[in-house]
């Protein structure tokens, strides 16, 4: 008679349990029921890169002077630029300018550090190739302009939850023509000067 008072208890204890831990798990999915979608359908759509993203550098042949300062001031030496001294006119000439993409770690010194402003960050994140060697760019793939997520007919651009107007948590419903959160840098930069005026 005890033995079966015994099992009955367990069995209670036990369904009690699983009924908690059933509770739990139902809890943090209901709390997730309430929260924007994260998921970005990839392919078909994409999220727009924050102002300041460090996609794949883009290179002017015409603006760069060799100068060397961007292999000086990259932490493992990556840009080669090879130049040759024009004595005619007593300067060097670029005869060519690459930048291997499989070992760049996107850190900017060589952008931030240009005295011609020849190199500049990018939106460009997609370089994922079947052969590393193709990562290896050239002053021609370089100088090739990328698409802008926003410019792209294919593609249905988010925003991050970051740079969504006040208000709005779906970047699917996003108004036309409506800016993101915050002021942009021209703002806070007339805002600086009207205050230094006064």
């Amino acid at each position: 008679m005890f033995k079966v008072l015994k099992q009955v208890q367990d069995y209670a204890k036990e369904s009690w349990q699983a009924a908690k831990y059933i509770g739990q798990g139902l809890s943090v999915t209901f709390d997730h029921m309430r929260r924007r979608p994260i998921t970005v359908q990839y392919p078909y759509e994409k999220l727009i890169p924050s102002e300041r993203f460090r996609g794949r550098i883009h290179f002017e042949f015409d603006k760069c002077i060799a100068c060397e300062v961007c292999v000086r001031v990259c932490p493992i030496n990556l840009p080669v630029v090879d130049w040759e001294f024009d004595k005619a006119v007593k300067k060097k000439k670029l005869n060519h300018y690459s930048i291997d993409f499989g070992v760049c770690i996107f850190c900017g010194n060589c952008v931030e550090y240009c005295p011609t402003n020849c190199l500049s960050m990018t939106e460009e994140y997609e370089l994922a190739t079947y052969d590393r060697h193709e990562l290896n760019y050239d002053n021609v793939a370089l100088g090739r302009l990328p698409y802008k997520v926003t410019q792209d007919p294919m593609v249905t651009p988010l925003r991050e939850f970051g740079y969504l107007p006040k208000g709005v948590v779906d970047p699917h419903d996003l108004p036309a023509g409506s800016k993101r959160a915050g002021k942009d840098p021209e703002e806070i930069l007339a805002a600086t000067k009207a205050e230094d005026s006064n």
